[in-house]
């Protein structure tokens, strides 16, 4: 059984005016997440800055948000690293805070190899009882986990059970279910991929775009399981210009000031990432404006 189906959020870790993690405006944030329909809540990944969070920091996280999802949601953790060790203590730590399962990225900056990846997600996956979603996202880390180390890793360690799928590479895709034949679920880590990548066999999302368009993303999902593709494929188009927009500069700035926009939070975000240039400020406005999000 999928851990979700549907869209799952990469949530954005709101800081307050000292850069500390604002836990008032996340709570809310994860409440109206929930509220409007979000399959999953993805903890401390790319969109959560997770990578400018402390050990410490992190794991607070994950505990904070696994209580106040209080079983409404599975939360998924991102505890991946570039070291095998540290991914593994952090994997550890989530599942003692609860969380349903991990997002374990592919180790940044090492370049491993494919025999390499083998053995970090091995190393990983013995020390920890929660199923594992491998993150594979080439254009962040320099690394990709070719589709038959997938269907190696799937078909000899049991607790390894997903992939998210940010290639961008709709043959990698096609090539990836053909290699695993259904072993693993398969979510699309691109926001403008999501009708494609279902039509092959894709669970879901895991989304940007749901963290301030969080019902029309699930529905996306949701009308194309229930077999209305045209009307899946219409909110697709329908948002296109606003993905587009929310990746106009390096996630999660954009993600953030449309947050702070709609006010969900201020805009703090943690160096070195900066403060969104004027004309994509105003590229974002726009696009909000036009799906109506933004009024």
């Amino acid at each position: 059984m999928a851990i979700f189906t549907g869209a799952g959020v990469a949530i954005a870790t709101p800081f307050d005016k000292n850069y500390n993690i604002d836990y008032e405006s996340f709570g809310k944030f994860i409440d109206y997440q929930i509220e409007n329909k979000t399959d999953a809540i993805i903890v401390c990944g790319t969109t959560g800055e997770a990578s400018t969070l402390n050990h410490e920091e992190h794991i607070a996280a994950i505990r904070y948000c696994v209580n106040r999802v209080n079983k409404r949601v599975p939360v998924i953790a991102g505890t991946g690293s570039n070291c095998s060790r540290t991914a593994s203590f952090l994997t550890r730590e989530a599942e003692l805070a609860g969380a349903d399962a991990a997002l374990v990225v592919t180790p940044y900056y090492n370049k491993a190899t494919q025999k390499g990846l083998i053995d970090h997600y091995e190393y990983v996956a013995r020390h920890t009882n929660l199923p594992l979603i491998l993150y594979n996202v080439p254009s962040r880390t320099g690394c990709k986990i070719e589709t038959k180390t997938m269907a190696y890793l799937a078909k000899h360690v049991d607790n390894i059970v997903g992939m998210k799928d940010a290639t961008g590479d709709i043959t990698y895709t096609a090539q990836l279910m053909y290699d695993t034949q259904g072993d693993i679920d398969v979510y699309s880590g691109n926001d403008d991929m999501i009708v494609p990548m279902m039509s092959l066999g894709a669970k879901g999302v895991i989304s940007v775009l749901s963290n301030i368009a969080p019902e029309d993303t699930h529905n996306i999902c949701a009308e194309y399981m229930a077999g209305n593709v045209e009307k899946s494929r219409e909110l697709q188009l329908k948002y296109l210009e606003l993905i587009h927009a929310l990746f106009c500069e390096v996630n999660p700035i954009p993600v953030k000031k449309a947050m702070e926009l709609l006010g969900f939070c201020g805009p703090q975000l943690r160096r070195p990432l900066t403060e969104m240039e004027e004309a994509n400020t105003e590229r974002l406005k726009k696009a909000m404006i036009d799906t109506g999000i933004l009024r």
